[in-house]
């Protein structure tokens, strides 16, 4: 699951004249998918009128200058034009700012204020507060080939004896070891429950991300693989593991990646596949779109419009075996696409130039590229090991039907024998009882993980471990 990210860049300062005192530090909070971003404006007078700049505190960024600053008629405007950011908001009673900030076509209410604020806190009842119960600590490990030093933690239900263990692979974006996405830490909750049932579990930040070193945005599904072989030649050296029973749980891009690591590993005893693709990568883009964009109310006429462009778009894609002129054939394509759909929606205030470098630059990055070409059929033929697939009945992302009996019938072709699939009632991509299975919905359920998604995974893994 992509994050939208607002990307803060710098520019120089302006001007205008304003009547009330608008000086001093305003504080607010962005509310982004479920994910709560603070801002922060500093707004100073000059000898031509005010000026200011920004913080964005969580993003690690200070001191961003701003490009316009402008405070007339108690209507304060913003502007960071490289990052094609917009603020505009009225000063009113309490000294409280309303307004709104818009990007990349974006548009999000954002309060400001000279009080301090603090995100608010969200309603998580599954995750776990420390003391906990069970033996936690963090550690570090290497990626030797790469070069690339991990983090993680390593959690066993107790610091003596000798455990079975799994190792959980994220989903797609840089994700850190919870997996924290739009205010849930699936990882977190899943890791947790594993450990009290006896079962030691490694989760890290991936590569890039948070605590671990190397670049994120180059890497590919396969590059993560090997990230999750050094996991394993880590959790060889522990000796309160039992080195018969080290398995994988991989969630969505996470369940692509797991059967390419047991595919080649004697080491893995069995793995399970939450949402886990089965279909290839441009087919799976495809469902998703339509499934999502229904969900969203998007029109019959609109969604199969969407549908004919993408499915060139991959086709292009497909047979292209040279970047550049990969490059210059999607370019000519989406300009004419765009030509003969002049209603297409592009982010305000965007060229038609800036939109379909933009586009071009989305789909050549070296991860899509690997994902829309890649079938995981041929390795899951490959996979020897038990495996339990599970998905939920209203996954909108990678769709259950389609999905599980991929993988089913390519791990029986491969011989494989002991084979569990399962699509379970209610629950979404996440794993969370839902009304829709939109993505929209994941930030306002409080459940993190479903206790019936987690029931299963324990009993299956009990089967496999004893």
């Amino acid at each position: 699951m992509k994050k939208i990210a607002f990307i803060l860049v710098t520019s120089l300062f302006a001007l205008t004249v304003f009547g009330q005192d608008i000086t001093g530090q305003w504080n607010g909070v962005l509310k982004v998918q479920g994910t709560q971003l603070r801002l922060v404006f500093h707004i100073t007078k000059t000898d031509k009128g005010i000026s200011s700049t920004m913080d964005s505190p969580d993003q690690g960024a200070n001191g961003i200058p701003t490009t316009t600053t402008s405070f007339e008629n108690s209507i304060l405007k913003i502007t960071i034009a490289n990052a094609k950011i917009e603020y505009e908001g009225t000063f009113g009673k309490d000294n409280i700012i309303v307004g709104t900030f818009k990007q990349g076509g974006q548009s999000l209410p954002l309060n400001l204020s000279q009080e301090t604020i603090e995100k608010e806190k969200l309603v998580r009842p599954q995750e776990p507060t420390k003391p906990y119960s069970y033996y936690s600590e963090d550690v570090t490990f290497e990626n030797k080939k790469a070069g690339i030093s991990f983090a993680g933690t390593f959690t066993l239900p107790t610091k003596e004896g000798v455990f079975p263990v799994v190792i959980l692979i994220s989903g797609s974006g840089p994700q850190n070891r919870d997996e924290e996405l739009m205010g849930h830490k699936p990882f977190l909750v899943l890791a947790d429950y594993l450990t009290k049932n006896g079962i030691a579990v490694l989760r890290y930040d991936d590569r890039g991300t948070a605590l671990s070193k190397g670049d994120f945005n180059t890497a590919t599904s396969a590059d993560f693989a090997t990230d999750v072989e050094s996991a394993i030649t880590y959790l060889k050296t522990r000796k309160e593991i039992n080195k018969k029973y080290i398995g994988l749980i991989g969630h969505s891009e996470g369940g692509l990646i797991a059967p390419m690591v047991a595919s080649k590993s004697k080491d893995i005893a069995f793995i399970v596949l939450l949402a886990g693709p089965g279909i290839q990568g441009d087919q799976i883009l495809l469902l998703q779109q339509k499934l999502i964009g229904k969900a969203s109310g998007v029109s019959d006429e609109d969604l199969q419009k969407t549908e004919s462009i993408n499915r060139k778009v991959f086709d292009i894609v497909n047979k292209s075996t040279n970047l550049e002129q990969l490059d210059s054939d999607l370019t000519h394509f989406i300009k004419q696409s765009l030509a003969d759909n002049p209603d297409t929606e592009k982010p305000e205030g965007m060229s038609d130039d800036d939109f379909v470098k933009l586009q071009v630059k989305q789909i050549i990055n070296p991860w899509m590229l690997y994902f829309m070409k890649h079938n995981p059929a041929p390795v899951l033929e490959k996979v020897k090991c038990p495996v339990l697939a599970i998905n939920g009945e209203k996954d909108l992302q990678v769709p259950p039907k389609e999905n599980l009996e991929a993988i089913k019938k390519a791990l029986e072709k491969g011989g494989n024998k002991n084979v569990t699939t399962k699509e379970l009632p209610n629950l979404n991509h996440l794993f969370q009882e839902c009304n829709t299975g939109s993505p929209d919905e994941y930030a306002a359920i409080e459940q993190t993980f479903s206790p019936i998604a987690l029931a299963e995974i324990l009993k299956w893994l009990k089967t496999q471990t004893n």
